[in-house]
Order: C-alpha cells, then structure tokens, then sequence
C-alpha cells in the first residue's frame, strides 16, 4: 500500500503537474486535479506554481528556486533528515489549506472537497474493505503508508541541487548552463525507479533539461544528453545516494542552514 501510494503521490503528481500524462489539455487539467489533490491532499494550483513556475523556471536561483521550502534550518540533521520528514502527510494537507488564502470561492471549496475525497475514500476502503475494527487503526494504517517514502522524498528533493551551484536573481547563466550545472542525477534504483520515476531519479537533468517529456522519454534521450554535454565539455553531473547522504549528514550546517555562496558563471557565455 506505501509503495502503490508513493508512485500515485509522487510519480504520479509530478507527471500530472508537467502535463506529460496526456496530450489533451483538458485531460491534463483532469489528471492534475486527480493525482495532485485527490490522491496528494495538495493544491493542483499550488503545486503547479511552485514546481513549474518557481522551481523549473528558476532552478537553484537563491530565493527563487533553491529547494528553500524543504529547509528548516532550526532542526538539528538527524531530526530533519530521518525523523521530520515522516511529518510530511500531516503537513501536506495544511499546507494546502494555506495556499488557498485569497483564491475563488470556487477553487477553495474545489480543492477542499477534492482532498476530503481522497483521504476519506483510503479511510472507507480500509474500514469497509480491508475489515479494519477501529477508527484509529485505520487512521494508523494511513498515516504509515502515506509516510513511508517520506524520508526518501525529502532526500531526492534536496540531494539533486542543493550543494550544487547556486545563482543571483539578477545575474543567472543560459538555460544550458544553469541546468547542467544546477542539477544531478542519482543512479538507477528498482524501489525508487518505480515510486518516484526516472525523472526523479537518474535521468533528472534530462527532465530539468526537457521539462515535459514523459518518464520513459526521459530514458531514452539520456545517451543522448550525456553525449551532447560531453561533447560540449559540460558537466553532466551524478552521484550516489549514500554519497549526497554522507555529504548532507557531515555538512548540514554548511548546506541547509546558512545561505550557499552564488556562483559567477555568467562571464563563460
């Protein structure tokens, strides 16, 4: 059930929030609604906003699209690498509540209704289907499913820029540079292959560098890409997920409470 959620929660509504499900924009509209809301207990318009127009638009430009939103700098490593992140399907929902202040009647009861839907249809299955006796069990049973990815989530999430390099809002480099230089893939892995997508995982600087592509898409131009950046001498940057997790764990402080320095690759253009 954790890994069928995972890859519905987080495969599913990062596709939905690039549009890469289907062709229709209708359909897409549908998907993002039903993955991200439904099935994620967020905002679709949110979520599209902050990881389409902030994030992708503005890949590790301080204040803009540094992954600042997974910082909590007051937590100490181990808390925020191991313990806070099992937090996650409480503080999802809430979030999304916040995110409705000064949105349509229209959108704020849509978004409402559509996440009660969703944690209520997990809950009816669980009592009515699955024979749960109580309650509180099968609020239990959500609560450990929904989070037994988390801690993964907050990794991937931080591990592929953070620690990279990092640029000014007032002077960035090209697209090319700033995407090759900003972002990092992790090596292939089964588990995580399957719940969060290649996107996510080994081919995330072909997805940062062709946004819209579908999981296998992605796949299939990677030979491609690392050939290209090769032959044009940028970098096409990977490393291990214990790797990034040793660096993280031995320089929090460095990373994720004080502010990276900028980096200046604005004169190589």
């Amino acid at each position: 059930m954790g890994v069928a959620h995972a890859v519905l929660t987080v495969k599913g509504t990062h596709l939905a929030s690039h549009g890469a499900l289907s062709e229709s924009q209708a359909w897409a509209k549908f998907w993002a609604v039903f993955f991200i809301e439904i099935c994620g207990s967020f905002s679709a318009r949110a979520g599209i906003q902050g990881h389409i127009k902030m994030h992708h638009a503005h890949t590790n430009v301080i204040g803009l699209g540094d992954s600042s939103v997974w910082k909590v700098p007051f937590l100490p490593r181990t808390v925020y690498l191991f313990i806070a992140p099992l937090a996650v399907p409480i503080i999802t929902p809430l979030v999304a509540l916040a995110h409705l202040k000064g949105h349509s009647l229209v959108h704020i009861v849509r978004t409402i209704m559509m996440v009660t839907l969703g944690l209520y249809s997990q809950y009816w299955l669980l009592i009515h289907v699955s024979g749960f006796l109580s309650p509180l069990s099968a609020l239990l049973c959500m609560l450990v499913c929904r989070a037994m990815f988390s801690v993964p989530y907050i990794h991937v999430n931080i591990f592929q820029h953070i620690g990279l390099h990092m640029f000014s809002p007032t002077r960035r480099p090209k697209r090319i540079y700033q995407m090759t230089h900003g972002v990092l893939n992790l090596p292939r892995n089964f588990l995580l292959d399957w719940t969060f997508g290649h996107s996510l995982i080994n081919c995330h600087v072909e997805h940062h560098l062709f946004p819209f592509l579908s999981d296998h898409m992605c796949l299939k131009v990677k030979p491609v890409v690392s050939k290209y950046l090769t032959e044009k001498k940028l970098p096409y940057q990977q490393d291990s997920y214990l790797s990034r997790l040793n660096l993280f764990f031995h320089k929090y402080q460095e990373l994720m409470v004080f502010a990276p320095p900028i980096t200046e690759l604005v004169g190589v253009q």
